[in-house]
């Protein structure tokens, strides 16, 4: 399993860190915010076009085609009621200029079974447990 640290840096603002890297998280200032970085909710929509675009590049170098160009943009939307959850995404892919139209359904496949999508799709089990913070000293 793959290892991640949240960590409260005040208001509603959390740095998280992922193999050495740190990636920032708050709330818009409409929420109570200070709008200093995505809402974990965007990085979640975020990670899934970052997946898909991830596969459609891998596929096009595969088939030695020209990755320029190569784009991904996303839509999403909170779902109505209780609770809340995103209730759509649409993920629209940008071809390269010169894609081949033969490759269009084999790229399609592709890119609808990235690692994100796939695990959205087939839900993980999800367990959270609430810990007492140790005291040094």
């Amino acid at each position: 399993m793959g290892d991640i640290h949240v960590r409260h840096e005040g208001g509603d603002r959390f740095t998280i860190m992922v193999r050495g890297h740190e990636l920032l998280v708050d709330q818009p200032v409409t929420d109570g915010g200070e709008d200093t970085a995505p809402t974990p909710t965007e990085l979640f929509v975020a990670s899934l076009a970052g997946c898909v675009g991830f596969y459609a590049g891998r596929f096009l170098r595969r088939h030695q085609l020209p990755e320029r160009g190569l784009a991904v943009d996303c839509r999403w939307g909170f779902a109505e009621g209780r609770p809340s959850r995103v209730g759509r995404i649409d993920v629209r892919v940008h071809l390269p200029e010169g894609f081949p139209e033969g490759k269009r359904r084999a790229l399609q496949a592709v890119v609808e079974h990235c690692t994100v999508h796939n695990s959205l799709r087939d839900a993980p089990e999800v367990e959270i447990s609430l810990e007492a913070t140790e005291r040094v000293g």
